[in-house]
């Protein structure tokens, strides 16, 4: 009997937080070790379609970097990285494409379907979903003024048209979204997805911002990790190089959110099982909540 009262117990903690988030978005970006272990996909897909049935309307972006490296290998088509975005010429974008909005957008619809949701993929060019330009980055070495590199197509978000994502979430669909936008002229952009997730966000005035990775969250100087930092802390610690590498844009695009209306932000440790509601239904959380100073 009090293992059944321990379950009942554990409802109740959600229940606060099921009455506060009834009817709003979520956006999460799924990524990392959660899109490829077999246990934490199935999870993944699971809690998406829990947060649906409580009222909650999820927005779901993925990236797919790894499985984007593989399919290139198996290709024989070299691979090159300018600050951590990869060089993207024409027979990559259609590779990354053919990666992101076929493969990998349509298994994470299916895994969504499979536990009871009802998801609908889709990329940028969807409805006009992204609409990007060509992103050129400046690179500078030894000193020397900052040199112009062209990547490709790696494009910049110019804006989000959020009327497709509404329209699903009115009729009880859950967009999955690959991170890939259009040009004035039709052309075809690979997009940072962690970018993308946090536009999305915005446009959509979205409750949360969840971005899934695969460390604990953001740690102090002293590593130990912290449940709740202020985007004045955060500018901080980047300074102090505290938060560094891939840390960084993480971060960076979470308080960017928040300027834009997001409620909150969530970095969360996607290879923890049932990562998200843990993070939003429990009182400690999983991960690092990024929030307005």
């Amino acid at each position: 009997m009090e293992s059944f009262i321990g379950k009942a117990e554990v409802l109740m903690e959600a229940l606060p937080y099921i009455r506060r988030f009834y009817g709003k978005t979520f956006v999460v970006k799924y990524g990392g070790n959660a899109m490829v272990d077999e246990e934490l996909k199935d999870s993944f897909a699971q809690d998406v379609v829990l947060l649906k049935y409580v009222g909650i309307n999820p927005v779901v972006v993925h990236g797919g970097g790894p499985q984007i490296n593989e399919m290139l290998e198996r290709m024989g088509t070299p691979t090159q990285f300018v600050r951590g975005m990869r060089v993207t010429d024409q027979q990559t974008m259609d590779i990354v494409e053919m990666v992101l909005a076929g493969k990998i957008n349509k298994e994470i619809v299916n895994q969504i379907n499979q536990h009871g949701g009802m998801a609908v993929g889709l990329s940028g060019k969807d409805g006009g979903l992204i609409r990007a330009r060509k992103m050129n980055v400046s690179v500078s070495a030894n000193g020397e003024p900052p040199e112009i590199i062209d990547i490709g197509l790696v494009g910049e978000i110019v804006g989000i048209d959020p009327t497709v994502i509404n329209s699903l979430d009115e009729n009880k669909f859950i967009p999955v979204i690959a991170p890939v936008g259009v040009g004035e002229r039709g052309e075809t952009y690979n997009i940072n997805a962690d970018l993308v997730a946090g536009q999305i966000a915005e446009a959509l005035r979205a409750e949360k911002l969840i971005l899934l990775t695969d460390v604990e969250g953001v740690k102090d100087r002293n590593g130990k990790l912290l449940s709740t930092l202020k985007t004045n802390q955060a500018r901080k610690l980047i300074e102090d190089g505290v938060v560094a590498e891939g840390m960084i844009p993480k971060v960076e695009c979470c308080m960017e959110a928040l300027k834009g209306g997001v409620g909150k932000t969530h970095i969360i440790d996607g290879r923890v099982k049932h990562a998200i509601l843990l993070e939003i239904f429990t009182k400690e959380g999983v991960g690092t909540e990024v929030v307005r100073k």
